[in-house]
């Protein structure tokens, strides 16, 4: 880690938050990966007055801030977080359902979510039993796949700013929701999302969410990886442009290119997150000197400085 936070800082932070703070917390098991370091300071709000509390602590302050969900697009460094990790606890899990309206907190794993609403018999979210993160994180990074993104059916959320303390429920059309993009800053931190889906057939559902697990099963590896590292170029694959360029297998360290799918790079158990990194590098710039093809980097990589190039690598 490098430290680059005034310990002062930290130390006024950690005395104002007092007993919802916690130091030096491992935070890569909190990741997909299961690999990287430890946060300098930890909070992990488990109600509303928690929440209310790190707001009022946190508002002002310089210290950086990483708010971690499921992990499922984020790697942490070796060294670790060099500031304050927010993990929202289970208080923020919960899901509301009256008529075709659905309210979810945002540490509602999306599975859980596309069961949830499949079972209430409604449609429109079986699709999101394949994403492996949280209601948080599937808003900021309008997580998609099989045909369907988040903003499809997103309807407002719920914002807090760690930088001022302000919040409130924001339309969705405010949130410039695009290709794995939003324009929810990295002080912003998603409390809640709200769905519109439309009424169907809880059997109907009940069979596409066991055709996308198998599905995903069939053709995605498992282990210790955090899905697509690499967005999909315009009318192209990330995956097939990674396996033309010979990548496919190629390992660094702990870190290898799964052999079932190309655009996921796995970590050993007990693994180098520092080893993923150096191999997110290479594969890309592999595939820019062989087929002339800049991949960018989908994955979040946090704890390094100078940071990996590209987008906010401040939450997921």
């Amino acid at each position: 880690m490098v430290r680059t936070v005034p310990s002062s800082e930290l130390e006024r932070l950690a005395a104002d938050l007092g007993d919802l703070a916690r130091r030096e917390v491992p935070i890569g098991p909190l990741t997909t990966y299961r690999v990287g370091g430890a946060a300098r300071l930890f909070c992990e709000p488990t109600s509303e007055g928690d929440l209310q509390r790190l707001l009022r602590a946190v508002a002002g302050s310089s210290l950086p801030v990483l708010v971690i969900g499921k992990g499922s697009n984020l790697l942490v460094a070796d060294g670790g977080w060099d500031g304050l990790c927010v993990h929202l606890g289970d208080a923020f899990a919960s899901i509301s359902i009256e008529g075709c309206d659905v309210v979810a907190g945002a540490a509602t794993p999306y599975p859980v979510l596309a069961r949830r609403t499949g079972m209430a018999g409604l449609t429109g979210m079986e699709w999101a039993v394949g994403i492996p993160g949280s209601v948080g994180g599937a808003v900021r990074m309008n997580a998609g796949g099989h045909g369907a993104e988040t903003r499809d059916r997103l309807v407002s959320c719920r914002l807090v700013d760690l930088a001022t303390g302000e919040g409130g429920w924001l339309d969705a059309s405010e949130l410039h929701l695009g290709y794995r993009h939003s324009s929810i800053r990295s002080s912003q931190l998603v409390v809640a999302a709200r769905f519109e889906l439309e009424k169907g057939d809880a059997e109907e559902s009940a069979v596409r969410i066991a055709e996308i697990v198998r599905w995903r099963r069939e053709n995605q590896p498992g282990g210790q990886n955090a899905g697509s590292v690499f967005t999909n170029p315009p009318g192209d694959s990330a995956g097939r442009l990674i396996d033309a360029a010979g990548l496919k297998e190629m390992r660094i360290g702990s870190a290898s290119v799964s052999g079932k799918h190309a655009n996921f790079i796995q970590a050993d158990p007990s693994g180098s997150a520092d080893d993923v990194r150096q191999l997110v590098e290479a594969v890309r710039g592999a595939v820019s000197e062989r087929l002339g093809v800049d991949l960018e980097v989908e994955l979040k990589m946090v704890g390094w400085d100078p940071s990996p190039a590209q987008s906010d690598t401040s939450c997921s």
